[in-house]
């Protein structure tokens, strides 16, 4: 297949060594990243979350396109120990070692139920929405400032029982774009919901748990917490993701935010589209300077609807035009034109710094 390539003027803030912040981090995931600061500025790598138990959202993107998202954003959610108490099963750990077997990148985020104090009360604030602020009476703010309180100690172990998640997939040498704790400024998750400090409280202790206590060296650190603020340091943070809902068919390059996201460290950084409604028009894209690293397009209604008893590509938020357009366009990069990232190659001591 002949390689696409659609390089945009240089522009130094787009220029990103492949240092992680963990020096232990395995050779898979220093390859991984060294692939990723190579092609940022030069292409965008198509994304797509799926739902948190199926997948209807790749075979419905191929059936229009007949390719398939380099990366697939998949959830812990489920994993959450107090989801799990109450009879959740997860099931993305596997989807995602068989993408990830299967050449495809990986990326996770974590909707955590809050790990005690479940209002579970009817219409919207029963226990299955319990990451989110209205459901539950969870004081973070609390919690960080007692070390030897029941609320500090959960934290604790659900960290622990999303790591050995991780642990499964580092055994699998899958490296995964880890975005926990996302959303944060917008304080619709509990992990928000008391500002900034016991936020950056809890980022810190959550990369030191799973990063010194657990060994977890297959992790690429994503922050999407979408204000400076919330910023925990350079010393803390691989990528900035931006979550960004347009208007329904809204294909804008959404240039604003990527400019803040890159304004929210003086130090160069990957930023990347972590979530979006409608796809941008790569187009545009181009035009505007603005090279997401990768976008990830929400799953459900953005992707498809029920019609006759099957799920089927819906217009509502990009139609299937751009649809196609983006994933054939010669600045994106779809699984089928993915490198063997195994053997790509590691960065040399100068560009580890």
């Amino acid at each position: 297949m002949q390689q696409k390539h659609q390089p945009m003027n240089a522009d130094s803030r787009l220029q990103v060594q492949p240092q992680l912040i963990n020096p232990n981090a395995t050779d898979h995931t220093k390859r991984l990243m060294t692939y990723l600061c190579d092609i940022y500025g030069h292409r965008m790598l198509t994304g797509q979350q799926i739902g948190v138990v199926s997948m209807p959202e790749i075979e419905i993107i191929h059936e229009q396109t007949g390719l398939r998202p380099a990366l697939i954003g998949f959830d812990f959610m489920n994993d959450s120990p107090s989801r799990v108490e109450r009879g959740t099963v997860g099931t993305d750990t596997e989807l995602a070692i068989q993408w990830g077997k299967e050449g495809g990148l990986v990326t996770f985020c974590w909707h955590w139920n809050a790990p005690m104090d479940l209002i579970d009360e009817g219409p919207d604030r029963y226990w299955h929405s319990g990451f989110y602020t209205q459901s539950t009476t969870f004081d973070l703010g609390k919690a960080m400032d007692d070390q030897s309180s029941e609320a500090y100690r959960l934290i604790v172990r659900d960290i622990d029982a999303i790591a050995s998640q991780l642990k499964r997939l580092q055994e699998a040498d899958i490296p995964v774009l880890w975005r926990p704790l996302h959303e944060a400024s917008g304080a619709w998750f509990w992990w928000g919901a008391k500002g900034p400090t016991p936020y950056l409280k809890l980022w810190k202790l959550m990369y030191d748990r799973m990063t010194h206590h657990h060994r977890l060296n297959n992790l690429i650190w994503v922050w999407n917490g979408q204000h400076r603020d919330w910023y925990p340091g350079d010393e803390y943070v691989d990528i900035i993701g931006e979550d960004v809902y347009g208007p329904a068919r809204d294909y804008s390059s959404q240039a604003e935010r990527f400019n803040l996201a890159l304004s929210y460290t003086a130090v160069n950084k990957i930023v990347a589209l972590s979530e979006n409604g409608p796809l941008p028009d790569p187009d545009q894209l181009i035009r505007d300077g603005v090279p997401w690293a990768w976008c990830c397009t929400w799953y459900g209604d953005f992707i498809w609807k029920k019609e006759q008893d099957r799920e089927v590509y819906t217009e509502h938020y990009t139609e299937a035009h751009m649809l196609n357009k983006l994933y054939q366009h010669p600045f994106t990069v779809t699984k089928e034109e993915l490198p063997d990232i195994r053997a790509y190659r590691l960065p040399d001591s100068n560009e580890r710094g």
